[in-house]
């Protein structure tokens, strides 16, 4: 069996070793536990957000960049490529859990959920477990966690303190934008998988997305990173099932009834409820799918230059 964690375990060691390679910093604390920052008091960069990302996704994707254009504005566009989608995306990458201690809060994604089963459900849907001594979690954060932190997730997972291991940055970072950028193939199988479709039927999945500029403001960097992927990202899975034709029309982002703003202006309209908005509207732009059984090429959706500029902050 396949182990987010264990893969997850040498790339974050990758980083805590050289963590000055990576514009990055290591802390240990007294329990034991191990922390990367990412960009919380560090600069990060282009291989921090790539190594970030990778973790994010156990181990199961591989992540590259490229110049782009949007209308002729040169961006920096992520790749990200997986053979193992519904483990990667959905067994670890998936931003399940909302880590809350004392006054520390963060979503948490990555391998480390994959052990502390958050969310249990998905884990029934995809059929997967991990066994392993080492946890290792990826916060969204502006703080770093503290021991009393890092205690409450290692006994989630069910790992010693001195086993646990972070990676946190802040969204409105590089590395934060990198890595919510690098969650385009995610939307994709996530959509499908809340859609009800069997998405370990997804063979493969690569996707691209724009790296959105790093905006001072949590919640526009918020609103502009998920912006990229909601108008802006590309998706091409490899599918072997043909009941994939029920599900084509509902998968991009432009079937939402909130679609069409960058989604800062969505979530002020919305007074900043998120249960006020359209759940249905994190998806990626377009995806192509090429449906094994009867060898057909589906495609669906169409990217938004011009929304994505806007939330970019181009005028």
């Amino acid at each position: 069996m396949i182990s987010v964690n264990e893969l997850a375990f040498d790339l974050f060691n990758e980083l805590a070793e050289y963590p000055e390679d990576f514009n990055a910093a290591f802390h240990q604390l007294d329990n034991g536990a191990r922390i990367v920052d990412c960009g919380v008091s560090t600069r990060g960069g282009y291989q921090a957000g790539r190594i970030f990302t990778e973790i994010c996704m156990g181990g199961l994707g591989e992540v590259g960049f490229r110049m782009g254009q949007i209308k002729g504005v040169p961006l920096p566009f992520i790749e990200v490529a997986t053979d193992f989608p519904s483990i990667a995306c959905l067994g670890a990458q998936k931003a399940g859990w909302t880590v809350k201690v004392g006054n520390y809060s963060a979503m948490g994604s990555g391998p480390a959920r994959a052990l502390s089963l958050k969310p249990k459900h998905t884990y029934e849907v995809i059929d997967y477990e991990d066994d392993c001594e080492d946890a290792v979690i990826c916060l969204e954060s502006d703080h770093l966690p503290n021991g009393e932190v890092l205690e409450k997730i290692a006994t989630d997972c069910g790992v010693e303190p001195s086993n646990t291991c972070a990676v946190v940055a802040p969204t409105a970072s590089l590395v934060g934008s990198i890595q919510v950028a690098g969650r385009c193939v995610e939307t994709a199988v996530y959509k499908l998988n809340e859609l009800g479709f069997d998405t370990r039927t997804i063979v493969s999945g690569i996707g691209t997305a724009p790296i959105a500029p790093v905006k001072k403001d949590a919640t526009r960097a918020m609103g502009s990173t998920n912006d990229a992927t909601i108008y802006h990202g590309s998706i091409y899975l490899t599918v072997k099932n043909p009941k994939i034709k029920e599900y084509l029309e509902k998968i991009p982002s432009n079937k939402s009834k909130g679609y069409g703003k960058p989604f800062y202006e969505i979530f002020k309209d919305a007074k900043f409820d998120f249960y006020k908005i359209d759940t249905s509207l994190f998806s990626p732009a377009e995806v192509v799918i090429n449906e094994l059984t009867e060898g057909v090429v589906y495609h669906v959706g169409a990217v938004n230059p011009d929304v994505t500029l806007k939330s970019f902050g181009f005028q």
